[in-house]
């Protein structure tokens, strides 16, 4: 049985292959409420919902905030399979996030530590705590693979 955050990522890594059938790029996020409850999950989803905001992040987010009955999410984890973009971490530090765990590092475009840091910045009126790394070869491997697919049917 697995522990603690590799559970939750790994209900995120299957939201994450849940994505990638539906011809999506495969990303998945799980948001934990403070009591360790699942309060809600969701998959990269802009291609099928013709949204460029239907990140998982966000789609989870918006289904968490409706569970909890608010918009702020104090006490909340995320759990999403790569580093979230400047977009995701916003909604995170308006959401109110307490702990975001992700699996792997987005050098391109991640808004959590690598390309950016919204989500610690000091001058913004809340901060996540960031734990990386967790399940970080499983989480890297099914974007790469995804891509590596992609590039050889075209």
């Amino acid at each position: 049985m697995l522990a603690g955050h590799e559970k939750y990522m790994t209900l995120a890594l299957k939201q994450a292959k849940i994505a990638w059938e539906a011809g999506e790029v495969p990303v998945g996020a799980v948001v934990v409420s403070g009591y360790g409850d699942v309060i809600a999950q969701a998959h990269n989803s802009p291609v099928s919902l013709a949204d460029p905001t239907a990140h998982a992040e966000i789609l989870a987010i918006r289904n968490a905030a409706l569970h909890a009955g608010n918009y702020r999410l104090t006490g909340a984890s995320l759990y999403v399979t790569i580093e979230p973009c400047c977009m995701c971490a916003g909604a995170m530090v308006h959401a109110r996030i307490s702990r975001l765990i992700f699996g792997a590092w987005d050098e391109k475009a991640g808004a959590c530590g690598s390309v950016f840091d919204i989500v610690r910045d000091s001058r913004l009126n809340h901060q996540v705590e960031v734990v990386p790394g967790i399940l970080a070869d499983e989480c890297r491997g099914i974007i790469r693979e995804f891509f590596r697919q992609k590039r050889e049917k075209a």
